[in-house]
């Protein structure tokens, strides 16, 4: 008798251990972004290709310019050239693949009607909806730049092994190099992620309620509001509006890559960032766009 009624308390115990966890309100999170993962490869296949087409050409176009010349000054130019061409191509990668997965996010799982099952497990269209926006505002930026440091660190190796074969100074590619990363590491938080949430919150509000071509729909509205402003006030307003929140304010414009070191410091100003009206005025822009999108998956069925 008192071996069972140990045994009783004892296993109490351990299932009201596990239940905390099993319902935590962070696990059914965890697992819808993992679900993004699993369902959508492309969003670090993308960038990891894009990373490896740098590489191989930078080892073969590159470094085949660089010990063609017999001019040390020029194999030097060459070699500090592709830097800002490569980091660009994966930040535009990640920006591309975030457009297009926020087109598909909620329209794809009515199109293959999954969204039927996924209804049924209990998992609330407000976690659906963040785990999704998640991928475009925190997973990709983070991804993409973790391929950019390693994508720079295997350049930056190779370039060195061939800077000090030349008998020519390392020391200034370096500090070039990790400026560079600092900034677009930077630019990447701050404008792609924070200053074009907007573009990312519409385009998810408009796959929540698209029943078909949620390109056309994200992009016929727009299209169609520039006409009638210029047909009606013969005025440009809303048009440099978009261009506005697409480029960022001009003082978050980086610089060419000769002026980069001398004036990173000054374009890195996060204080003036976060007191722009702009940015938080499409913050909340951003937040409508989300409520929304969750308030009509809840009722919006399969295409």
């Amino acid at each position: 008798m008192n071996a069972q009624s140990n045994a009783v308390p004892e296993a109490l115990s351990q299932t009201q251990a596990v239940l905390p966890a099993a319902l935590s309100p962070t696990r059914p999170l965890y697992w819808s972004i993992r679900r993004e993962l699993w369902e959508n490869r492309s969003i670090y296949i993308a960038p990891l290709s894009v990373a490896g087409l740098a590489l191989i050409g930078f080892l073969i176009a590159t470094m085949g310019r660089a010990f063609s010349t017999s001019d040390l000054v020029r194999r030097q130019a060459v070699l500090e050239e592709p830097y800002e061409f490569a980091s660009g191509l994966i930040m535009v990668t990640a920006m591309l693949v975030a457009i297009f997965y926020c087109l598909d996010s909620l329209y794809g799982e009515r199109r293959d009607r999954s969204i039927l099952f996924w209804k049924s497990l209990p998992v609330s269209d407000l976690t659906t909806v963040l785990a999704k926006a998640s991928i475009p505002y925190v997973v990709l930026p983070l991804f993409a730049i973790a391929v950019l440091f390693v994508t720079e660190s295997i350049m930056l190796m190779l370039s060195t092994l061939a800077l000090s074969a030349s008998g020519l100074p390392v020391r200034p590619l370096w500090t070039e190099v990790m400026l560079l990363f600092l900034t677009l590491s930077y630019h990447m938080i701050t404008v792609h992620v924070l200053w074009h949430a907007p573009l990312y919150g519409w385009l998810m509000f408009v796959s929540s309620w698209a029943k078909r071509a949620p390109f056309l729909w994200a992009v016929l509205p727009v299209v169609v509001i520039c006409a009638l402003e210029k047909i009606a006030f013969n005025t440009v307003h809303f048009l440099g509006w978009l261009q506005y929140r697409l480029s960022g304010p001009d003082e978050f414009n980086f610089p060419g890559p000769h002026t980069l070191p001398a004036h990173v410091m000054m374009h890195m100003n996060l204080v003036k960032f976060l007191t722009t009206p702009g940015l938080w005025f499409g913050l909340l822009l951003t937040a409508a766009f989300l409520a929304a999108a969750v308030r009509i998956r809840r009722y919006r069925g399969p295409v």
